[in-house]
């Protein structure tokens, strides 16, 4: 199969297309381009459905390219935001841009280049762009984006600052296609206004005929956002998240969204992905399979060969009776690479384990460490404990430095004694 939308559709991959004819224009090469906006100093794993179209749209023939909005990010693209977004420092911002860019260079490698739209925002006055481009846009079609829409019918409403953000992402478009003649721009559902809006202003400067495509958001079955946990987002640097608690995200994701997520998130084949999806619903399926060979992908293209093998070293040693020798060489190999909670030696000896599950946050209160020890869920040093009150004592530390706790098959604390 040669035509990259069709590959991507039969990966679900697709929300919308402005033109059916794209489907057409792809058999040919072509220039496209997927934005991020630099609101934090990495991206999150929603972003990564992003990175894999540029990917993609690479593989079958055609020139990718990144947008880091450094003009943009100092606005805040109110899509999909209730409240508008805190605005960031200058100084924050060239520091998150700095950190996007070279994770995405390590990721995409040379043949995607990076680009940032500051480079060419800075250099235009702001009477000149009101004249030259803002005379293009009709507030009557800007009102009706639905994301505009959507803002003002909120009791927060809408700031001037952020009903603009659609003109620049708009003037963005037109400044690739002109100098880099980029035909395609792809983004998330949410960015549908902003692409139309885009193709419109080309059209209207131009007379020629650009194109748009929207990937649907990530989401889990239940109807909430994937990426999302109880501690933050599911950030794609380590330096923000470490390769075992990526990887063990993606083992915790429920049989219901695992197919689709290996569809949008992994290059495996169509035919594999089917074949795993065939063998969940037979008796011989071990649990979490697909969990495993989709947190295996992943983590192994964000953050490689080496990556991948620290966070299942990392989980292996952590696992309930594995058989990994709970040593004082290993957890302090592994100490950088999952939850790591430093204690002096009065803050746990002497106190009940439900007591220190509850004061790590293992467990959101003490009456919920109890239960987790009932339902033989608890464990220390990948040892099942059996009653909530037992005592933490010295003799359970590792090396009179380590203890690790555990909830169920997946959740890892490492408690480290750090003595004046």
């Amino acid at each position: 199969m040669t035509n990259v939308i069709e590959v991507l559709q039969q990966r679900n991959f697709i929300d919308q297309l402005s033109d059916e004819k794209l489907k057409e224009i792809v058999k040919n090469p072509i220039s496209c381009y997927v934005g991020f906006d630099p609101t934090a100093d990495s991206l999150h794993i929603g972003h990564l459905v992003g990175v894999m179209a540029l990917f993609w749209l690479n593989k079958y023939g055609h020139r990718a390219y990144a947008l880091i909005g450094g003009a943009t990010g100092k606005i805040g693209d109110p899509s999909g935001k209730s409240i508008e977004r805190p605005f960031l420092d200058d100084k924050i911002i060239l520091k998150n841009i700095s950190s996007i860019k070279s994770f995405l260079e390590k990721v995409l490698g040379k043949d995607i280049e990076v680009v940032n739209n500051n480079d060419w925002f800075e250099k235009i006055k702001f009477t000149d762009f009101l004249r030259d481009i803002g005379k293009y846009f009709r507030i009557g079609p800007m009102l009706a984006k639905e994301s505009v829409k959507l803002r003002l019918e909120s009791q927060e409403g809408m700031s001037f600052t952020e009903f603009s953000y659609q003109v620049l992402q708009s003037y963005d478009y037109y400044h690739l296609f002109k100098h880099l003649n980029i035909t395609l721009q792809i983004g998330g559902s949410d960015q549908w206004g902003n692409i139309t809006a885009g193709i419109e202003l080309i059209r209207k400067l131009t007379h020629k005929t650009v194109y748009g495509m929207t990937f649907p958001l990530l989401t889990r079955s239940d109807g909430k956002k994937f990426g999302k946990t109880e501690s933050g987002a599911v950030w794609l640097d380590e330096k923000k998240l470490s390769y075992f608690d990526f990887y063990q995200y993606l083992i915790r994701v429920p049989d219901t969204d695992v197919i689709k997520l290996l569809k949008m998130l992994t290059f495996l084949s169509l035919e594999d992905i089917n074949d795993i999806e065939k063998q969940m619903s037979t008796s011989s399926y071990k649990p979490n399979s697909a969990q495993k060979i989709l947190a295996t992908e992943v983590t192994k293209f964000i953050h490689g060969s080496e990556g991948l093998k620290i966070a299942q070293n990392v989980t292996e040693a952590a696992s309930p009776g594995s058989d990994s020798t709970l040593d004082y060489d290993t957890l302090k190999q592994i100490s950088k690479d999952m939850p790591n909670i430093k204690l002096s030696p009065p803050d746990i000896i002497g106190k009940k384990y439900s007591d220190i599950a509850c004061l790590i946050g293992l467990t959101s209160s003490k009456s919920e460490a109890v239960r987790l020890v009932k339902n033989n869920g608890a464990y220390l040093n990948n040892k099942k404990v059996l009653d909530p009150s037992s005592i933490i004592s010295e003799k359970d530390l590792i090396k009179s430095t380590f203890l690790l706790f555990g909830a169920g098959k997946k959740k890892r604390i490492l408690v480290t004694i750090e003595k004046k």
